[in-house]
């Protein structure tokens, strides 16, 4: 039972990073119907940017200031990003999310000739904590992703359902055809979902570093949970990111511990080709009767 309740408790703090790098999928879907593939090298160039401020390799800045002028850098490559692919996303979804595939090549190519493919190692500066509440094991590190994670879902949600922009990206979302007559700007709308999943992917990858190491493929090795909680949750649902994230990590926490670790990527697969199945919209994108 104690083995039960730490895996369950591992697999939800694993779960919220998956869901902050599924809402940044989910979010570019939702807008402009565009798959995302790039989303994983984009957030591991945007961790190794930091890692760049912090240890030298740039300069020598406190994480405060790297973090910050990573996010400045991070908003013009996303929307670099978005612009060489604007042209494509009106024409075709297909050759849109097609050309992401290229994008995320190029930005791994950038890391590994700015950084090597060296393996680098990269904490966060976090106080060295563990507490034990019960059977719970609870570390310093624990309690950043939850509060993170709740503080940019909540902060994304005030951005979205009280701001122009969030109320415009709602309506093109639900129906680009009759926005886009109403003289919304869609390509205004893809920007700001581009830029919001970026700056998502840069403290999903802070975040998941310190678990494993920092190279110029393992953020977006990670990222693949990420792309299995869009699909579990419904890539046009932003809570079925959230909630697929959690289920992901907690399943993965119990069939790597009571089967075999080494299988993670197949435990991936059957879990998406099973809920692609039986849900083949998502499980809340099914219920809510939203379109894919």
């Amino acid at each position: 039972m104690e083995d039960f309740i730490g895996l369950l408790w591992a697999g939800m703090v694993s779960g919220c990073l998956y869901a902050m790098g599924a809402i940044g999928i989910v979010l570019i879907y939702k807008s402009s119907m565009v798959v995302n593939f790039a989303h994983g090298n984009l957030a591991g160039l945007s961790a190794f940017l930091v890692f760049g401020f912090t240890a030298g390799v740039f300069a020598e800045m406190n994480w405060g200031v790297a973090v910050l002028l990573t996010l400045v850098i991070m908003v013009a490559v996303m929307a670099v990003c978005y612009f060489l692919i604007a042209p494509l996303v009106f024409k075709s979804d297909l050759t849109s999310t097609i050309a992401t595939l290229g994008i995320g090549l190029i930005a791994q190519g950038m890391t590994q000739l700015l950084f090597g493919a060296n393996v680098v190692a990269m904490d966060l500066p976090l106080p060295n904590w563990r507490g034990q509440i019960g059977p719970l094991r609870i570390s310093t590190y624990d309690l950043a992703v939850l509060g993170v994670t709740v503080i940019a879902i909540g902060l994304l949600y005030l951005l979205i359902e009280r701001t122009r922009i969030g109320i415009a990206f709602r309506a093109v979302s639900a129906n680009p055809f009759a926005s886009r007559v109403c003289g919304l700007n869609l390509r205004r709308v893809h920007l700001f979902s581009w830029v919001v999943s970026g700056l998502l992917g840069l403290v999903a990858s802070l975040l998941i570093v310190p678990t494993t190491f920092l190279s110029s493929t393992s953020v977006s090795s990670f990222m693949l949970q990420a792309f299995a909680a869009a699909v579990v949750g419904g890539f046009s649902s932003l809570p079925g990111a959230v909630l697929g994230g959690i289920f992901v990590g907690i399943l993965m926490n119990f069939l790597s511990f009571y089967i075999a670790a080494e299988f993670s990527n197949t435990y991936l697969l059957l879990t998406m080709l099973l809920v692609l199945n039986i849900f083949p919209k998502g499980v809340l994108a099914v219920r809510g009767g939203a379109r894919v």
